[in-house]
C-alpha cells in the first residue's frame, strides 16, 4: 500500500500497579518492534512511550500514597521503557504521558546508551479531550477513577500548548505533536507559526470513528470526507499525520 512508517502500542498479557509489562525488554511492543524492523528493515517504527495501557487503574502514570500520579516516579519508568525499545530497535520514541520533564529525561538516557539517532516525537500538546474513547475500550486503558485532566491540558487553553511545546523543544524533542487534531487546528496553525521543527497531528479514536459511523448511515461520502479532513491537517500546518485512516486512504492514492 505505500505505508512507510507504523505507530505502536501495546495490549499487555498483565497489568499491575507499576505499569511493569511497559518496560519488559520482551513485551509485546518490544517484540513487534524487532520484527518489524526484521522484515522490513526500511519502515519507520514509532513506538508510543505511556503506562495507561500497563497499570491496572488506567492512568498515565503509577500513584502516589494519596492516589495521585507521582510525575517523577512515573518518568522514570518512561525513561526505562524508553530504553528497552531503542535496544529493540526502534527509531522514535514517542512519550504521550504529559509528564513534566520526561523529554529531557529519555533523551539523556538515550544519549548515555549510545542511541543517539533514535529520535523522540513528544506529545507536546496533548488535551484532556472526549475524542480518546473508542481508543480506551480497546486497549483497556480508561480510568478507574477519577480523570487524566490534572496532566493532560485544558480544552479551552491554546496558549498553555505554545507553552509546552516550547518546553519539550528546550528539553530535545525532534518532533511535536498536537492531539487530538480536528478540534485544535487553531493550535496546530500557532505552532507552526512559532516553532520550526516538524509538527505532528494525531487524527485520533473518536474523530475517526464519527467518519466512520457518518458514512455508515450513508450521511457522508466517505472518501471525499476523509481526503478532506487529511487536507485540512496539512493545511493547518502539520508535516505528520497519524491516523486510522492510513490504509485506505494509502491504497486510493498509491
Amino acid at each position: 500500500m505505500g505505508v512507510k512508517s507504523v505507530l505502536l502500542f501495546g495490549i499487555p498479557a498483565r497489568k499491575d500497579a507499576i505499569a511493569s509489562s511497559a518496560y519488559d525488554p520482551n513485551g509485546v511492543v518490544q517484540t513487534a518492534i524487532r520484527a518489524i524492523k526484521s522484515a522490513l528493515p526500511e519502515m519507520t517504527v514509532v513506538a508510543d512511550v505511556c503506562n495507561c495501557e500497563y497499570t491496572d487503574h488506567g492512568h498515565c502514570g503509577v500513584l502516589d500514597s494519596k492516589g495521585e500520579v507521582d510525575n517523577d516516579a512515573s518518568v522514570e519508568l518512561l525513561v526505562r521503557t524508553a530504553v528497552t525499545y531503542a535496544e529493540a530497535g526502534v527509531d522514535v520514541v514517542a512519550p504521550s504521558d504529559m509528564m513534566d520533564g520526561r523529554v529531557e529525561a529519555i533523551r539523556r538516557a538515550l544519549d548515555a546508551r549510545g542511541a543517539t539517532d533514535v529520535a523522540i516525537l513528544a506529545y507536546s500538546a496533548k488535551y484532556a479531550s472526549a475524542f480518546y474513547g473508542p481508543f480506551r475500550d480497546a486497549a483497556g486503558s480508561t480510568p478507574q477513577f477519577g480523570d487524566r485532566r490534572t496532566y493532560q491540558m485544558d480544552p479551552s487553553n491554546a496558549r498553555e500548548a505554545l507553552r509546552e511545546i516550547a518546553l519539550d523543544i528546550a528539553e530535545g524533542a525532534d518532533l511535536v505533536m498536537v492531539k487530538p487534531a480536528l478540534p485544535y487546528l487553531d493550535v496546530v496553525r500557532a505552532a507552526r507559526d512559532a516553532f520550526d521543527v516538524p509538527i505532528a497531528v494525531y487524527n485520533v479514536s473518536g474523530e475517526y470513528a464519527m467518519i466512520k459511523a457518518a458514512v455508515a448511515n450513508g450521511w457522508l461520502d466517505g472518501e471525499r470526507a476523509v481526503d478532506e479532513v487529511l487536507t485540512s491537517f496539512v493545511r493547518a500546518g502539520a508535516d505528520v499525520v497519524i491516523t486510522y485512516f492510513a490504509k485506505e486512504y494509502a491504497a486510493r492514492h498509491a
